[in-house]
């Protein structure tokens, strides 16, 4: 048991939170199956867009990014692979590792579901009052 005391505000706020959340996140998977991905196969590329300086990621960064298990992510990885969203290449500073690359018709498959966003992605940022990104909308 916690030492915290919660107010009922506290327990409608957090409720709040996990129904928005939950919402997105069920419109998230409507959109991504809409075209052909399961929402893990969108993270994928959503993560590899979202590279700083790179369109591409180690198995074990993506592993990190999406919170799942190594051998999870390379089975992942093997079906974006066989539906040509991703190439996987041996890495150039540890040859040990793999890099997962993304392809042209992966970029623009996370770009489409990434634009069908957008609309859920603000109304949870007006509800919660959370900051535009870096470089705004």
């Amino acid at each position: 048991m916690s030492d915290v005391s919660l107010s009922p505000q506290d327990f409608q706020q957090l409720s709040a939170f996990r129904y928005q959340l939950r919402c997105f996140l069920r419109h998230s998977e409507d959109v991504c199956r809409e075209h052909g991905v399961t929402p893990l196969q969108y993270q994928l590329l959503l993560h590899l867009l979202a590279a700083e300086g790179r369109q591409w990621a180690t198995v074990g960064e993506l592993a990190e990014r999406l919170q799942a298990k190594h051998h999870g992510t390379v089975m992942l990885v093997d079906r974006c692979e066989q539906s040509g969203l991703v190439r996987r290449a041996q890495g150039r500073e540890d040859r040990r590792r793999s890099e997962v690359h993304l392809l042209p018709r992966g970029a623009d498959l996370a770009h489409a579901i990434a634009a069908q966003h957008q609309p859920e992605l603000r109304q949870f940022r007006d509800t919660f009052c959370l900051s535009d990104p870096p470089g705004g909308d």
